[in-house]
Parts: C-alpha cells; structure tokens; sequence
C-alpha cells in the first residue's frame, strides 16, 4: 500500500502529468526538450523528472552532458493506468 501511495504521489502534479503525456507520445526527450514543451525552468524539470524517476515511472539515459529520459518499460500498474488516459 506504501508503494501505491508513493506513485500517486508522484502523479498528483500537472507539471508531471504533463511531462508524462509529452513522452507518451514522444518516447524520448531530453531534460532541455522536456523543459521548452511544457514551459517550465530546466531545474524546476529536472526535479520533477527525479520525482518520477523515484517511483519507476520514468528511465534515464545520459549521453555526454545531456540526459533523455523516456517512460519505464514496465512502470507501476497505477502509473501504466493514468497514462493511458492521458
């Protein structure tokens, strides 16, 4: 239960729902492509996307300096729902 409570905590922002959509559809963006598509600071981005990475919802991948991020391969099943329905 302490799982569950963990992913819809994470989920509970639009700023991260947001990000989610945005990679729903675009499989894998960087931190900085992430930051312009939903018009927010490439800190404020970042945080959120290290919220997400916390409960597996979202994978890393660092590439020189920058670093892409892309929806889990096998995210929480809460997770797996709400994005679906984005």
């Amino acid at each position: 239960m302490r799982e569950l409570e963990k992913v819809l905590k994470a989920l509970a922002n639009r700023r991260r729902l947001a990000l989610l959509k945005y990679l729903k559809f675009h499989k894998r963006a960087s931190v900085g492509e992430l930051a312009a598509a939903i018009k927010l600071s490439f800190k404020a981005t970042s945080k959120h996307l290290g919220v997400l990475k916390v409960v597996d919802i979202v994978e890393s991948e660092q590439v020189g300096v920058e670093v892409f991020y892309a929806l889990a391969a096998i995210p929480p099943a809460a997770a797996k729902y709400i994005i679906g329905n984005l």
